[in-house]
């Protein structure tokens, strides 16, 4: 992408920084971008939150960033240019996931983001996953805290909540894949259940925010209507996941129709609740075989023009229903996060 003008210019050929000039060994500067960026970001509608899986990556320079920092900086100084780039009004935290973060941690990353910026966090381990690991991912035993909601929101829903304010975004409990014996026939029934008995002992309200709850499955047999009817019961949206562990995203959309539309709007169904996606995994590949393909993550290689297509008719059922979208995309997904939510944000504009 070329480096031009960040903001309206006076002069068509006069460049106008949108920041001041970075200073100091810790200040990560934001990149340049042609005006049709920040046109985009003024027509793409407020309610529509699109932002990446994190915000770490070197090679991002000329599209997010001014140029190619380290991973270690832009891990620790990165999300407040990151935050300033037109489209990304949200990012994902994954960090979460692997470790329960503190409430400090939290507001230090609510500090650096403007006031409508929104965080998707992911629960830890050691809430969602039923067995406990060893570093490389090997079980070792089952996991006591799994799905417990007094550990849920003590390590999770409290902290992020606390931390995070009005910058909250949807907290969800993406779930490792399971046994497959544990997802079929009367174990179903009893995975959903359990699910559904974690969601109830969640807070629906915390000091005046009102969290938004989804469930991120990796066991397509559990996407049933039994699973839709229990969010709907407890308040909680799915967690659209695109992964090769899943059905395509147009499989999922009618599992969302199904858990909201009613009989009388047929197919002019209208959300119950926000939008919540996390584009993780282009299909057929592994995590590690879609890095060695895509990495720098500097370009689209791989794009995946039906999802787009699923994503943009699903968020104008959102923007319809006046329900909020958070979409977040991994650099796994096409090549390279950001220019995947740029190709997105035009489909929904146009």
């Amino acid at each position: 992408m070329s480096r031009a003008v960040p903001t309206d210019s006076l002069f068509d050929d006069e460049p106008v920084p949108s920041v001041s000039p970075p200073s100091g060994a810790g200040t990560i500067a934001p990149a340049w971008l042609d005006e049709s960026v920040f046109q985009l970001g003024r027509q793409l509608p407020a309610s529509v939150y699109l932002g990446t899986s994190s915000w770490s990556f070197p090679g991002w320079q000329d599209i997010v960033y001014s140029r190619q920092y380290t991973e270690a900086q832009l891990a620790r100084h990165g999300l407040a240019a990151y935050s300033q780039h037109p489209l990304l009004r949200a990012v994902g935290i994954d960090r979460s996931f692997y470790q329960p973060l503190t409430v400090a941690d939290y507001a230090r990353y609510a500090s650096q983001v403007p006031e409508a910026f929104r965080f998707l966090v992911k629960a830890p381990a050691l809430i969602s996953d039923a067995v406990v690991r060893r570093e490389r991912g090997a079980p070792i035993e089952p996991n006591p805290h799994f799905l417990d909601p007094a550990v849920a929101v003590e390590h999770f829903v409290s902290p992020a909540l606390e931390g995070l304010g009005v910058r909250a975004g949807p907290l969800v409990f993406q779930l490792p894949p399971l046994p497959r014996e544990w997802t079929l026939g009367d174990a179903a029934v009893a995975m959903i259940e359990r699910i559904g008995a974690m969601l109830a002992g969640l807070p629906p309200r915390v000091n005046d925010l009102v969290p938004i709850y989804a469930v991120e499955l990796r066991n397509p047999e559990l996407l049933t209507p039994r699973f839709v009817r229990m969010l709907r019961e407890h308040g909680a949206r799915p967690c659209i996941g695109i992964h090769s562990h899943m059905p395509p995203a147009p499989r999922q959309s009618a599992a969302l129709h199904a858990m909201d539309a009613t009989a009388e709007e047929g197919d002019d169904w209208r959300m119950k609740g926000p939008l919540v996606v996390r584009w993780n995994l282009a299909s057929g590949f592994r995590y590690d075989e879609a890095k060695n393909r895509y990495a720098p993550f500097d370009r689209l290689i791989d794009p995946d023009i039906p999802t787009r297509g699923t994503l943009v008719h699903l968020v104008h059922v959102a923007m319809k229903s006046g329900q909020p979208s958070f979409i977040i995309a991994n650099n796994k997904a096409e090549g390279s996060a950001p220019l995947t939510l740029i190709e997105l944000a035009k489909a929904i504009v146009g």
